[in-house]
């Protein structure tokens, strides 16, 4: 069960994060191909002889004159991205950052972990919502952050929310936070251009002009076809390289928690209380960082996350804990949440 640290998990993350890295130029190339090629059937560009595969061929050269602007824009969009990530999430959550004197139990837990083992402090965020979840974020050593939700911290006790910092510090020690967030910043470009083409279609409409001389519109229906058809291939390799992102990481982070505490039962109690109380309004991307992400897109063999009682059962079988009575729900305290 001794997951911290593991050193065949993050070799396998900076892998995937060098194979995100090369494979998105690539992607984008084919991704411009056939922008050109929808480009050419909606709007009749090409005007020739071969109306079969001239608008191919007129993608093909358009791109031979374009690739060099689509990788300098992608360029510009990770340079963007590296920078503003955070900010970008903040957005999207409504995280804010805090400090000791804001929130002095809190910060002391997570210093307190990160001293006994050596780790840099990361930040720490809070989002005001009654859900009950956590994530990390972070690419480099120094800006890494830590969210939790007030409805967390009201209902945690010291013990469990103390498990579910050391939870998310092994995922930023285990490589898995940057790994998510390079699929995040790489295969959002794919995710916005096909989600925005597709909804057109539904919602809009797409339809080509009437074509002229030798091409009665055969041509033309052709190439948009094939565009739409490379476009949905990127858009779905794109999916599947998010949901690509192995579920072990929680298991092997569930692992780190009760290595970095000694606490099993802290990481059971602290899984139950979340289980059915995590839904965060948040993009899929972002739901994908946190500790527990109930919106699964598809069935649950594509669920970025293994179900709580898999996780449980992992902690009581192979690092000891044992289950928690169910207990009544805490009365809150009316003067904040630390009463």
């Amino acid at each position: 069960m001794g997951a911290y640290g593991l050193q065949t998990h993050i070799w396998n993350n900076n892998w995937k994060t060098a194979l995100l890295m090369c494979g998105f130029p690539v992607l984008l190339i084919l991704l411009t191909y056939a922008l050109f090629l929808l480009f050419a059937g909606l709007s009749g560009a090409y005007v020739g002889d071969d109306p079969t595969t001239g608008y191919f061929i007129w993608a093909a050269q358009a791109l031979a004159d374009a690739w060099p602007f689509a990788i300098a824009g992608a360029a510009i969009w990770f340079v963007i991205a590296y920078f503003a990530y955070q900010g970008i999430i903040d957005m999207a959550t409504g995280a804010q950052r805090v400090e000791r004197k804001q929130e002095p139990k809190l910060y002391n837990l997570l210093e307190n972990l990160c001293i006994s083992r050596g780790i840099t402090m990361p930040a720490l965020r809070i989002m005001e919502t009654d859900a009950l979840n956590a994530f990390a974020t972070g690419l480099h050593k120094g800006n890494y952050s830590i969210t939790v939700t007030r409805g967390l911290m009201n209902t945690l006790s010291d013990e469990e929310l103390e498990s579910v910092l050391a939870h998310e510090l092994t995922h930023i020690r285990n490589a898995d936070v940057r790994l998510l967030v390079i699929a995040v910043i790489f295969v959002g470009i794919f995710s916005f251009v096909g989600e925005m083409l597709f909804h057109s279609m539904r919602f809009g409409g797409m339809s080509s002009r009437r074509s002229s001389g030798r091409d009665s519109g055969g041509g033309q229906a052709l190439a948009i076809i094939a565009a739409l058809v490379i476009i949905g291939i990127a858009y779905a390799l794109a999916i599947v390289i998010r949901f690509a992102l192995s579920r072990r990481r929680e298991y092997l982070a569930d692992a780190g928690a009760v290595e970095l505490t000694k606490n099993p039962d802290a990481m059971i109690s602290a899984l139950q209380k979340i289980s059915g109380n995590a839904a965060v309004s948040a993009p899929s991307e972002v739901r994908e960082m946190f500790i527990e992400n109930p919106h699964s897109d598809f069935a649950s063999i594509f669920a970025t996350h293994p179900p709580i009682e898999k996780r449980i059962e992992a902690l009581m079988r192979y690092a000891g804990g044992r289950m928690a009575a169910p207990q009544a729900p805490r009365a809150r305290a009316k003067t904040g949440p630390w009463g």
